[in-house]
């Protein structure tokens, strides 16, 4: 029953930098992944990173080389630090938690959200 929290939105000018937290309940080392959403005012959810238990890591084409995602195993935090923000970046970003062995184990888990405002 994993509950993830984040913080660190905010507002920031276009080509600022802020570093988002999701901080979880249980050991993130017994996760499979966690991962990084936005969801745009009137638009889709969609994936910007994600990063699995060996540290492996994935980025929506659109962050390459501008978001950095990276964990911090003691303290049960992922983070995602976005440097050149864009203002169509302006979103609600999401903390996800996927995983399970078998398909009674697995679990996919959200958190509430923190809003990320990028200023023109």
């Amino acid at each position: 029953q994993v509950q993830l929290v984040e913080s660190g939105g905010g507002l920031v000018q276009a080509g600022g930098s802020l570093r988002l937290s999701c901080t979880a309940s249980v050991k993130i080392s017994g996760i499979a992944t966690v991962g990084w959403y936005r969801q745009p005012p009137g638009k889709q959810r969609e994936l910007v990173a994600s990063i699995g238990r060996v540290g492996n890591t994935n980025y929506a084409d659109s962050v390459k080389g501008r978001f950095t995602i990276s964990r911090d195993n003691a303290k049960n935090t992922v983070y995602l630090q976005m440097d050149s923000l864009k203002p169509e970046e302006t979103a609600v970003y999401y903390c996800n938690a996927r995983g399970g062995a078998s398909v009674f184990s697995m679990y996919d888990y959200w958190g509430q959200g923190t809003q990320v405002t990028v200023s023109s």
